[in-house]
C-alpha cells in the first residue's frame, strides 16, 4: 500500500479513491479532458480521436475506457470525474447519464431513484 492510499476509503465496494498515485496515474488522461473546455480541441478530438489520445500519450487503458465511453474504467485508468464530465459533455451526457453509470442503473431508473429520495 502507498503512503498515499486512503486506507480507510479502500472497503468500499465498487469505489476507486483519488487519491495520490491515481492523479499520477491519471495525469495524462485529465489533462486531455481539461482541454475541452476549448471547443477547438473539441472538434479535434472528434475529428480524430485516437489521434487526440496519442497527443496526450494516454496509456492503453485510458484510451479503451474512453473508446467504450465507460466512465468506471476511466476512473479506474486515473481519471478525476471532475475532468470527466468535460469529456462526458461532447457526447451530450450530463451529470445523471454519469451517474446511472457509475451505479449501474438505466438512466430513468436512476432518475426515478433520485427522485425518490428528494
Amino acid at each position: 500500500m502507498s503512503l498515499n492510499t486512503m486506507s480507510h476509503l479502500d472497503d468500499i465496494p465498487g469505489t476507486t479513491p483519488f487519491d495520490g498515485d491515481q492523479a499520477r496515474k491519471g495525469y495524462a488522461l485529465n489533462k486531455m479532458c481539461f482541454s475541452f473546455n476549448e471547443k477547438a480541441n473539441r472538434e479535434d478530438f472528434l475529428a480524430d480521436e485516437e489521434a487526440y489520445m496519442e497527443k496526450y500519450k494516454l496509456n492503453e487503458q485510458q484510451k479503451q475506457a474512453l473508446r467504450d465511453r465507460n466512465v468506471l474504467a476511466m476512473i479506474e485508468a486515473g481519471g478525476n470525474i471532475y475532468y470527466l464530465a468535460k469529456f462526458a459533455g461532447i457526447f451530450g451526457l450530463g451529470v445523471q447519464d454519469v451517474g446511472a453509470q457509475q451505479t449501474g442503473m438505466e438512466v430513468d431508473e436512476f432518475k426515478k431513484m433520485l427522485a425518490a429520495q428528494a
